[in-house]
């Protein structure tokens, strides 16, 4: 047996999520079948994050345990042959077999885009926020977010359904930045609560907006007011961008390939 690891692009639009469920289609089932016809049984697969329904990915990792089938670096050319078009396998590696695609990472990164503009943009509107209402002051939402990197309990920023035992992570960084018209929330985080960047969005746009402060942002999570917490962003504006790991473990893809930096330029 030996351990493979892929790095994968996904647009999850037309999925429920990454992880296999009973009646619904997901990226994990999808990807599972591929496998199942090129080795001919059954093959448990295991990622770095569980992407919730219709939230993207730059660059999940998954690793599985197979038969020496083939060389570890040819299953990403065999399975893009078998996968959709949404799906898409950038490298495939073999690991140590005490590698885990979850367990290995130490901290994983997640982007929020929101597209600011007075106008839709339909060539973004599946990977972004089309929050148009007001400018949006990202200085005001950086400065706001920042008392959140280190270890705290996000108890407020969990939505219902967790099977987590407690609502302790640790956030490495949080940026927030302009790019044209679009407003980009990068948070790198040990691990992350099922709905948090969602709602940590839904409350950050708020207080770019104006609607509430900073102080009330800062109030509603350290003293775990989750019931004032009820705005959470689309999931169509989330992308899982990447796991980092202490050794590199894939070669032939550097970051920008993960989530190239884009503008939107004005018509002139």
């Amino acid at each position: 047996m030996k351990r493979v690891a892929l790095l994968i692009q996904y647009d999850g639009s037309n999925y429920s999520g990454w992880q296999r469920q009973k009646n619904a289609i997901t990226v994990q089932e999808i990807l599972d079948k591929a496998l199942l016809k090129i080795t001919e049984h059954t093959v448990k697969t295991f990622a770095a994050g569980r992407t919730d329904a219709g939230v993207h990915a730059s660059g999940q990792v998954v690793h599985f345990d197979v038969d020496c089938v083939m060389p570890a670096g040819s299953y990403s050319n065999v399975l893009n042959n078998l996968l959709p078009s949404t799906i898409r396998i950038l490298e495939s590696v073999e690991v140590k077999d005490n590698w885990h695609a979850c367990y290995s990472a130490m901290y994983r990164h997640y982007r929020y885009v929101i597209n600011n503009s007075k106008f839709p943009n339909l060539f973004i509107n599946n990977w972004s926020w089309h929050r148009y209402q007001k400018e949006l002051d990202e200085v005001l939402m950086l400065n706001a977010s920042k008392r959140m990197e280190g270890e705290h309990d996000f108890f407020a920023f969990q939505k219902s359904g967790s099977n987590r035992t407690n609502s302790i992570t640790n956030i490495k960084n949080i940026d927030i930045k302009r790019v044209e018209d679009l407003i980009l929330v990068d948070i790198k985080a040990s691990g992350f609560l099922y709905g948090m960047v969602r709602l940590i969005v839904g409350q950050l746009v708020l207080v770019g907006e104006k609607k509430i402060s900073p102080e009330i942002f800062t109030d509603r999570w350290v003293n775990k007011k989750k019931n004032d917490v009820k705005e959470s962003a689309p999931a169509k504006g989330l992308c899982f961008v990447n796991a980092v790991y202490e050794e590199s473990v894939f070669k032939k893809v550097n970051k920008n390939d993960f989530f190239p930096v884009f503008l939107i330029k004005g018509f002139s």
